[in-house]
C-alpha cells in the first residue's frame, strides 16, 4: 500500500530558494532508497518562506527505513539551521490509485476501475 507524505513548512525567511537548492544532495539521496517513488520539496510562490513537501513511498517499511536513514536525519539537520514558524506534514495510506481522467478523457471524482 502506497504512503503519501504531504504538507508544508514555514521558515522565518523571505526566500527558500537557496535552502531547497542546498538540500539537493539530501533529496537526491532519498531517491536512492528502496520504495522512494517521489521526493519533492518546492517553494511556494505565494507564501514567503514556505516549502511544500510531497513524498510517495511504495510501502510502510520503505518509509520507516527512510526515517531511520541518514538522508532523513541529514535533511532535518539542514532545516534546523533556519528558524521555523510552523509546519503541517501528514501521511496518507493509499489503497487505490488510478488516473483522474477516464478512458474517454472525462475527469472523474469517483474510482471507475475499482
Amino acid at each position: 500500500m502506497a504512503i503519501i507524505i504531504a504538507g508544508w513548512i514555514d521558515l522565518d525567511v523571505e526566500d527558500v530558494t537557496d535552502i531547497i537548492a542546498t538540500a539537493k544532495a539530501h533529496i537526491d539521496g532519498a531517491y536512492t532508497e528502496n520504495g522512494c517513488i517521489h521526493y519533492i520539496w518546492t517553494k511556494d510562490v505565494f507564501v514567503p518562506g514556505r516549502i511544500h513537501v510531497y513524498e510517495e513511498w511504495a510501502e510502510t517499511a520503505d518509509l520507516q527505513y527512510h526515517f531511520d536513514n541518514h538522508w532523513y536525519k541529514d535533511m532535518g539537520g539542514h532545516l534546523r539551521k533556519y528558524p521555523r514558524k510552523g509546519s503541517q506534514i501528514r501521511k496518507f495510506r493509499v489503497d487505490l490509485i488510478e488516473p483522474v481522467y477516464d478512458p474517454s478523457g472525462t475527469p472523474r471524482a469517483d474510482f471507475f476501475t475499482a
